[in-house]
């Protein structure tokens, strides 16, 4: 008996086509969505970049001097288990560079803060962004705001005053910037002063609490806004100063302003704001696993949103983590969704990707990130994998569609194996050794419709299971 479906006893795939970046079986990419625009007047990346640069021009130096002359992690270098220089070292790098040491000092931990130089254990090393220093604005840009993040670290604090008022104007200052923000033009320290007094008042109310336990008789408390507060105006005269330090804004005893650089930094952070405030599916307070299934059935736009939003309630560091973390799991399609919303991350992701390209598992989803990242056409981007590593991306694939696509679409993806016919692919998917063969294999020879080549299949997947050939 024959089968009445035609069929080419070669098994030839329908249309061969190079493999596209996972999860494209499961969830097709299409054009990223636009980034909201900048105020009017806004200096263009390229000069907000070069204003970065200068006011960063010292530390960067200092953090080349050491790439150089140190070497990441050489003995030496640091002295306190905080990558803090040794006497020696500032010594060292002040007379080749014709600076003191205390300026060496304070260059060297600006570089820290600009995340120029990395701290790992007791050592130090060069940042990502001094690697792309040259090449990158964007990376310059995320370090100039790094820095800008940690003002209150980088000018001493006062010393006669309570580590809690200190606390309370640090708390209070994002107001203080948003106004001037919003003020576009220079506003007089008086007024500056009156907002910062309002701020922490509010601070000290919304901190009030009621404590657990018996309670001796209650006695009438003032209100907090009727405390008098301590005297903000010197607090308010640290801040002004650090922020400028940082190029942040410019202040004389009058009056402050903010300079492009600091206004876009405050027009970013309002922004990530409202994008975690607008949250589509309400994922943002979950883990990564829990927030990628959340994703698993949107569409790409809207999951981008929501990695978006998720992202912009984190730090960078904490959130790559998470993804990674995520992504070595047992889900293939967690897998190939966490690789995109690292693709949201961008280029601060690109050390912790990188140090993972060599874990089998991720490393086809690493390779790809990568080279995307470095400009190759995400149509390119396939060409980089070994045909052994595509192989293996393509099962991955295909355990995701397996387990959460329908039949049709586990048929389609014969389509994206880089193999010409079928046979070769089931060769070298017996050979690629990934541990979810046998159940894709079995999947897709229930699901295809050609009986000859849903037979070949099933015995493939029968030869994986015993191990025979």
């Amino acid at each position: 008996m024959t089968s009445r479906i035609p069929r080419d006893s070669r098994l030839r795939l329908v249309r061969p086509r190079p493999l596209a970046a996972a999860p494209s079986a499961v969830n097709q990419r299409r054009p990223r969505r636009a980034a909201p625009r900048p105020p009017e007047g806004t200096p263009a990346p390229a000069e907000l970049a070069r204003m970065a640069r200068s006011v960063l021009a010292a530390a960067a130096r200092v953090a080349h001097w050491a790439d150089a002359s140190l070497g990441p992690g050489r003995d030496g270098a640091t002295a306190d288990g905080k990558a803090t220089l040794s006497d020696a070292t500032a010594e060292r790098a002040a007379a080749d560079l014709g600076l003191t040491a205390a300026q060496v000092r304070a260059d060297w931990d600006t570089a820290r803060l600009a995340g120029l130089v990395e701290v790992h254990g007791d050592s130090a090393r060069p940042g990502w962004r001094l690697r792309a220093w040259d090449r990158d604005d964007s990376a310059v840009l995320r370090g100039w705001v790094a820095l800008f993040d940690a003002w209150s670290l980088a000018h001493p604090e006062p010393a006669d005053h309570e580590p809690a008022a200190v606390a309370e104007v640090v708390s209070a200052m994002p107001q203080v910037l948003s106004f001037l923000q919003l003020s576009a033009g220079p506003v007089p320290v008086e007024q500056l002063l009156d907002l910062l007094e309002q701020r922490v008042t509010e601070l000290r109310t919304e901190r009030c609490e009621i404590p657990y336990g018996p309670q001796p008789e209650p006695v009438e408390q003032p209100d907090p806004s009727d405390v008098p507060l301590a005297p903000l105006a010197p607090l308010l005269e640290w801040a002004l100063h650090a922020l400028a330090s940082v190029g942040a804004l410019t202040y004389d005893a009058a009056q402050a302003t903010l300079t492009p650089l600091g206004s876009w930094a405050v027009w970013v952070k309002l922004e990530q704001i409202c994008v975690a405030a607008q949250s589509p599916a309400g994922n943002i307070e979950v883990a990564a696993e829990e927030m990628l299934r959340g994703c698993a059935q949107l569409r790409p736009n809207a999951a981008r949103a929501e990695y978006r939003a998720w992202l912009a309630a984190r730090t960078v560091s904490s959130a790559v983590s998470e993804l990674i973390d995520a992504a070595r799991g047992d889900d293939a399609l967690l897998r190939g969704l966490a690789f995109e919303a690292l693709r949201v991350v961008g280029a601060p992701a690109e050390p912790d990707v990188r140090a993972v390209a060599d874990e089998p598992t991720l490393r086809p989803y690493a390779l790809l990130w990568l080279a995307e990242h470095d400009g190759i056409d995400p149509e390119d981007a396939h060409e980089v994998l070994t045909r052994e590593e595509a192989t293996w991306l393509w099962v991955d694939t295909a355990a995701a569609v397996t387990d959460h696509g329908e039949a049709p679409m586990l048929v389609r993806h014969l389509e994206s194996a880089v193999q010409p016919t079928v046979p070769m692919l089931l060769d070298e998917v017996r050979a690629v050794g990934h541990p979810r063969t046998v159940q894709v294999l079995v999947a897709l020879a229930a699901a295809h419709p050609d009986p000859a080549l849903a037979k070949a299949v099933r015995r493939a997947a029968f030869q994986v299971h015993t191990g025979g050939s």
